[in-house]
């Protein structure tokens, strides 16, 4: 867990003050709290997840629930209105910035997401249902994407539609 915290500060500027990070250092915490045995200890620290992961919501408006799977790197650029379904995952480096909605498209179908490594996400973005979303992708702000978008391709407008990136020699 410590490693992780390590990595998930130093991704985050080496800045304490970043809300980003609170939100990680309690999602972190959330998925070690599950090696915990005996089961009376975990459920102990199940409450305390639960009791901090309330306030970090509160304070900086990010819902990062220990469920989601998030990979190395993974960066909450602004804090406010950041809401990650429990069903999403996230390859490496991703980068998410504030009003960003990852999650359900209906709620009687649970399928969020899944992120590829280095997707960087703009403010405002909402990435719904069972997606796709590639390696090396960018997301325009307020986009509205609810199609696989391929990699190395930008995501803009509402309904989002893919185009290549322009790579610079």
């Amino acid at each position: 867990m410590f490693e992780h915290i390590r990595a998930d500060f130093n991704a985050h500027g080496r800045r304490l003050g970043a809300q980003g990070f609170w939100a990680m250092v309690v999602y972190r915490y959330g998925r070690w709290r599950y090696t915990v045995r005996p089961a009376p200890l975990r459920k102990l620290f199940s409450l305390i997840y639960h009791l901090l992961f309330k306030v970090v919501q509160i304070l900086t408006g990010i819902e990062l629930p220990c469920e989601a799977e998030v990979g190395p790197g993974f960066v909450i650029d602004h804090f406010g209105g950041i809401v990650i379904s429990g069903y999403a995952k996230f390859g490496a480096r991703c980068r998410v910035r504030n009003g960003v909605v990852v999650g359900l498209s209906h709620t009687e179908h649970p399928v969020a997401p899944v992120i590829g490594d280095d997707v960087d996400i703009g403010a405002g973005a909402k990435l719904l249902g069972g997606i796709k979303v590639g390696h090396r992708v960018l997301v325009g702000a307020n986009a509205v994407v609810i199609t696989d978008i391929p990699d190395d391709h930008i995501a803009v407008g509402v309904p989002a539609r893919a185009h290549l990136r322009k790579v610079k020699s």
